[in-house]
Parts: structure tokens; C-alpha cells; sequence
């Protein structure tokens, strides 16, 4: 063990991980000795001879088990972003032993009694606000994971807790696997007729890459999506939506269907087990919706709003298709894209093509660091000797205005065989005041952008762009993370109000005095023209109404799923109900989203993903605030900092928002920037 990196001391600087030094082969032994570690110290706060205390009780079962979080986080790090079959192993292995790990405090008899003692004095002890939110939060971890069941219960929870873990990493593994095992591969010229030169390129890149002919396309986003918006090819457009609507939908090896209803029951077992109706019952009552009931019903109103909107956009999408020589008498879902593109091409003088020159990634990146400087006083600056896990990651110090050194900052941007879809942040390491030492957070940003090619840089679509800068919003609320516990910090906070500090930076996208910081042409160096930025603008809301449908279908089928006795019915099923309410093309055979629908069977938006668009309404009404000052305002921003971005989970988020806006959210912004109205 003392030869162990993942044990020691990081010699590193700021403490870094030393990834240039981590096997494989140490992960499972550094976390069986973390959590032979983490048990002693459980230990000797229960067999403590003084009186149940809040230091050497709650706090010390705050920090209890660090070693285990540092082992855990980088293992699970890497296993969502630069995974092997060898590590897929180990995280099975592993996933069970931290399960067992957690349900041996969170059950544990005598622990549990110093913990309820003292949250039964609450109201005796002096506390602060942060104290007491500490307090709070323990005390429920303990009650929501079973503490209060009798013994045989206990058992059932503990199956059900180490059932889950394992079903949802496969989850996540099958749609891995569906996604990299297919490829379209195109050998005669004509197929790419409509595909931009960078779209071809790179489908040229990958082909060689490889080790075939011609041009290859792939279920990953930036090769898949150009695809689906450019190829005048309708039987290939079909056959690629086909396959990335089908992962993880086919009854073979990687078939989640099952899966997903095992899931459903085991959340469904756990959430009656403590009590609760749902499992959305279970997780909604830590949420600032409340209810599954809240939730439903702010959907369906959303829904009412966008569905009369979207259906005269269908409408005008389909005339405007059939004039344009499309024969059928509906659009079809692969229809969908091709023609909008089009479409706003004509309305805008304006897509990703002229565009993407303006977006090269570097540029991109600055321009997000130059906003967090005019907001909050930030710089970055890179640093080349932070050891990675991948040579493509930047990595980056975090400094404060008066030059305070506040975080280190990974960017991870490119798509990679050993990295699942999507964008994401997590904390490498979380911040807290320890012995009175304020630990800064290391922060990662994971991506899957449009790779340089042979002859260009990274050049970013418009959708990239905004992603960058959403996934940078998360970032900081965790570099930003001011709080004494770890456990309260960054973006520990509510699923429905983490989405509010990522959203918000989207606007900046849509900023004239943002844009011109950093779109500049990637040959010329011209920055972008007023005109484009204008075209950019007005284009903000087109499709407004589909897209908003979209997410509201994700929204629906995720209460569907966990905000109901669950009946025995397949994917379609369930789909197909929701699908009557929502969606406005036609059924595809052979295709479900589901069985890809990470978010809620591999992360953790079960009975969440809604979160999106409730941030939405927070984010309109805060970026109002901040447009009525001034964008780069100071004062709107500082509060923002100080009431936000600082304050993690410390304080209920209402209480948060309204201390930053001077009163609750109106939903009356988010409508008005989207376009809900006809």
C-alpha cells in the first residue's frame, strides 16, 4: 500500500491527481484500504464515551471517509471519461463494495442514534445557518437510507441499493457499446450530397482513423448531427436516426430494456420500503418542486404554451419542405432537422457552415474565460506540468481578482472511443475549510466537440458553443464553492437548482460585446459582423416550440417511469402514452429513446430531468436582472457570486434566489425569451 500513489500524499502541484502515475491495478486495493480507513473512523465516532456532540459527531462523520471520496471520485471520473474494458471491471467490482460501504453507515444502529441526539436539540444548540443545514442533511441521509427500517427491511434495502448500482453501470456500459460499435460507412461520393466540407472531412478522419475507405459517420454527436441536418439523402438520414434511436433497443448483448424495468421496480421496492408512494415521491421531496404533482403539472402547462406553437411550426416546416419538392404527406422525424436547417437558412441567411469559422475551440475557450473575468474577476492561466489522464486535457489554474489562487480547471473536449456522449462536470476534488484551510476545488469539464481535422482547428457549431458555456456555468459553481462542508459545497445542491448557474451563462452566447470577445474568423481574424450576430439573435426562438416539446417528452417519459406503481409495461408502452400528449410526428418502428436515456438510468436524474427546463424559468428571470443593470454589471454579478455560485447547498434555494433577485422567479421571462406565445 505505501507504494500505492492513490494513498499518498499528492506530490503534485496543488495536490493534483497524479494520473501519469495511476494503473489500474491500484483502484481496487487503495479502495478496500480507503474504506477499511473510513470504518475506523465511523468507529470511533460511535464508540466516542462523551456525549453526542455536533463536532464530534456530525462533523466528524463529515469528514470521515475522505480517502474513500478521493479513490471513488477519480476511478468514477475516469470511467465516465476515459474508460477500458479492464476499468469497466473494476467499477463493477467496486460499485457493490462502496454500496455496501454506504448502507454500513447509513444503517448502522448506534451511529445513527448520537446522529438523531443530536438533531433532537437542535433547537438548543448555537448553530449558524451552515450548521444547521449540516445537520439537517445528516440527519436525513440517515432517515431516506433506511435508518429508521426494522432489521429484515434493512436487508431488502441493502439488495435493492446493490442491485441498482450494478444495473446502472451496465446501463451506461450497453449504450457505450451501441454507440461505438456502429458506423456508417459511405463509399460512393454521391451519398455526401448537402454534407458541409467540415462534416465530410471529418467523416474522411474517421474512416482513416479507422482503417476503412471513403467517409465514416458515427452515433457520436458531432458526426451524427451534422449528418441529420445536411445530407439530402433521406434513406441514409433514416437509417442513421434509426440507429441512434434504437441503442440499447435490440435484445441482444446490449439490450436495456430489461434493464430499465428492473430499475423502475427496484427504485419503486426502495421508495415504499421507506415510505414514500413513488420513487418520484422519494426524490422530489429534496427538490424545490416539492411533488411529483408540482412537477406534473408545471409540465403539462409548459406543454399547453408549446404545443400550439410548435404544431403551427410543424406546419410551416412541412409547407415549406413540400415546396421545396419533398413528395410525402407528413415529415418524419430524420425530416426534421434537413429541413429546419434549411429553412432558418432561408429566414436567416445563416447555419453552421458560415458559422463554425467564426468558433474555433481555443478561441471559444477564452472567450468563456474573458466573460467569467468581466463577471467575477477571474483569470486562467495554463499550466503544462498538472499531470492528466488523456494528453488532449488542458488544464488550468483558477485565480480570484485580488490574485487569490481559487481552483484547478480540467477541459476535456473531444470525442474518444473510452468516453461516453454527452457534456458534463464533476469535481475531481470538492472544496471545503478544513483545520482552517480553505481546500480549493479541481474541476473537470467533459465535452464531445468537433475534432481538429487535417487541414482545420476545432471549429464549433453554434450548439457546441452554447454547450461549452453551459458545462463552463457548472464549472463555476464549483470553482466558485465557498462552504465550510464538503458535503454542502459547489454543486451539492438540489437537482432542480444546479441547472440554474450552467443555464444562465448560455446568454452570453447571444451577446454582441460576449461574441465579439472571441468569434473571430479562424483564417482572417475578423470579427464576427454585426450583421451575424443580429442573424444569431433572431434565431434564437426558431423551433422554439419543437424544441421545447422535445424536452418536455424527456421530462414526461421520466415521471412516467418513476411517478407510478410500475405496471409491467415495455418501453413502447410507456412511450407511446407519452408520446399521445407530445410529439407530433408520427410512431418510428424499431426505435425508443429510453433505452438510451442515461440521464435517468446511468446519472442521476431520475425524476429530475425536468430540472432543465424548471432552471429555465429561473435563468430567464435572472439573466432579466442582469440585462435591466447592465451584462457585464458588477453589482448584478457579485450577487449572483456571493448568493449562488458560493453558497452551494448551504441555504434552501429559494431563500437563495430571492436573497440574489430580491424576490421569487416569475415564469412569465422564460416564456417571453422562448417564443411560448402565439
Amino acid at each position: 500500500m505505501s507504494e500505492n500513489p492513490l494513498l499518498q500524499p499528492f506530490k503534485t502541484p496543488h495536490g493534483t491527481v497524479p494520473f501519469d502515475q495511476v494503473k489500474n491495478e491500484y483502484y481496487l486495493p487503495a479502495l478496500k484500504e480507503a474504506m477499511t480507513m473510513g470504518r475506523k473512523e465511523i468507529d470511533a465516532i460511535v464508540n466516542n464515551p462523551a456525549a453526542p456532540t455536533f463536532e464530534n459527531t456530525i462533523v466528524a462523520l463529515e469528514r470521515a471517509g475522505e480517502m474513500v471520496s478521493r479513490v471513488s471520485s477519480v476511478m468514477f471520473n475516469l470511467n465516465s471519461a476515459e474508460t477500458s474494458p479492464d476499468l469497466q471491471k473494476i467499477v463493477r467490482e467496486a460499485s457493490p463494495l462502496l454500496t455496501e460501504y454506504g448502507n454500513d453507515i447509513t444503517l448502522n444502529e448506534k451511529l445513527f442514534k448520537r446522529v438523531k441526539t443530536v438533531y433532537d436539540q437542535r433547537n438548543q444548540l448555537k448553530l449558524d445557518g451552515e450548521d444547521r443545514m449540516l445537520l439537517e442533511k445528516s440527519y436525513k441521509s440517515f432517515a431516506r437510507n433506511g435508518a429508521n427500517l426494522k432489521e429484515a427491511d434493512k436487508e431488502k434495502f441493502r439488495a435493492i441499493n446493490k442491485e441498482l448500482s450494478q444495473a446502472s453501470l451496465q446501463f451506461g456500459e450497453n449504450v457505450l457499446n451501441e454507440t461505438n460499435e456502429y458506423v456508417l460507412e459511405i463509399t460512393d461520393e454521391k451519398d455526401l450530397a448537402g454534407l458541409p466540407e467540415f462534416a465530410r472531412e471529418a467523416a474522411r478522419a474517421t474512416a482513416k482513423q479507422k482503417g476503412k475507405t471513403g467517409w465514416v459517420f458515427t452515433l457520436q454527436a458531432p458526426s451524427y448531427q451534422p449528418f441529420m441536418t445536411y445530407a439530402d439523402s433521406r434513406e441514409l438520414r433514416k437509417k442513421l436516426f434509426v440507429a441512434y434511436n434504437s441503442r440499447g433497443f435490440h435484445s441482444d448483448k446490449n439490450d436495456n430494456q430489461q434493464l430499465i424495468g428492473k430499475m423502475v421496480q427496484l427504485r419503486y421496492d426502495r421508495a415504499n420500503l421507506l415510505g414514500y408512494k413513488t420513487h418520484a415521491d422519494f426524490i422530489l421531496e429534496e427538490s424545490m418542486a416539492g411533488s411529483p404533482e408540482k412537477v406534473k403539472q408545471f409540465l403539462s402547462e409548459l406543454a399547453g404554451y408549446a404545443k400550439p406553437v410548435a404544431q403551427k411550426q410543424l406546419a410551416e416546416l412541412t409547407r415549406y419542405a413540400k415546396e421545396n419538392g419533398f413528395k410525402d404527406e407528413r415529415l418524419e422525424r430524420w425530416d426534421f432537422g434537413y429541413y429546419s436547417e434549411k429553412l432558418k437558412k432561408e429566414k436567416y441567411a445563416l447555419d453552421d457552415e458560415i458559422l463554425k469559422p467564426y468558433f474555433k475551440l481555443e478561441n471559444v475557450i477564452e472567450g468563456v474565460f474573458t466573460v467569467a473575468n468581466k463577471l467575477y474577476g477571474l483569470t486562467f492561466k495554463e499550466r503544462k506540468d498538472i499531470p492528466v489522464y488523456n494528453p488532449e486535457v488542458k488544464t488550468y489554474e483558477v485565480f480570484d481578482q485580488d490574485g487569490t489562487f481559487l481552483a484547478v480547471f480540467y477541459g476535456d473536449y473531444f470525442p474518444r472511443a473510452g468516453k461516453r456522449s454527452g457534456a458534463w462536470m464533476n469535481d475531481i476534488q470538492g472544496q471545503k475549510i478544513e483545520k482552517g484551510v480553505n481546500v480549493r476545488p479541481h474541476v473537470v469539464n467533459v465535452c464531445n466537440f468537433t475534432r481538429p481535422t487535417e487541414t482545420k482547428p476545432s471549429l464549433l457549431t453554434f450548439n457546441e458553443v452554447t454547450t461549452l458555456f453551459h458545462e463552463f456555468g457548472h464549472g463555476l459553481h464549483g470553482m466558485l464553492a465557498n462552504g465550510k462542508y464538503e458535503s454542502l459545497s459547489g454543486t451539492s445542491v438540489y437537482r432542480d437548482f444546479v441547472e440554474l448557474p450552467s443555464q444562465v451563462m448560455e446568454n452570453w452566447c447571444y451577446d454582441p460585446e460576449a461574441l465579439k470577445l472571441f468569434a473571430k474568423h479562424y483564417q482572417t481574424g475578423e470579427v464576427i459582423p454585426n450583421d451575424m450576430i443580429e442573424k444569431i439573435r433572431a434565431s434564437q426562438n426558431f423551433m422554439a416550440g419543437m424544441s421545447n416539446l422535445t424536452q418536455l417528452r424527456y421530462g414526461l417519459v421520466d415521471m412516467y417511469w418513476h411517478g407510478n406503481a410500475p405496471h409491467g409495461e415495455t418501453v413502447e408502452q410507456v412511450e407511446s402514452k407519452v408520446d399521445s400528449l407530445v410529439n407530433l410526428f408520427p410512431k418510428v418502428p424499431g426505435t425508443a429513446f429510453s433505452p438510451a436515456f442515461s440521464h435517468i438510468f446511468a446519472g442521476g436524474y431520475s425524476a429530475g430531468y425536468y430540472s432543465y427546463k424548471w432552471s429555465e424559468v429561473l435563468d430567464a428571470d435572472a439573466f432579466e436582472f442582469f440585462k435591466e443593470k447592465g451584462l457585464s454589471s458588477r453589482e448584478v454579478a457579485g450577487k449572483f457570486r456571493k448568493n449562488v455560485l458560493e453558497k452551494g447547498g448551504t441555504e434552501k434555494p429559494m431563500e437563495l434566489y430571492k436573497k440574489f433577485r430580491g424576490r421569487e422567479p416569475s415564469p412569465q421571462a422564460m416564456l417571453r425569451r422562448s417564443g411560448l406565445t402565439l
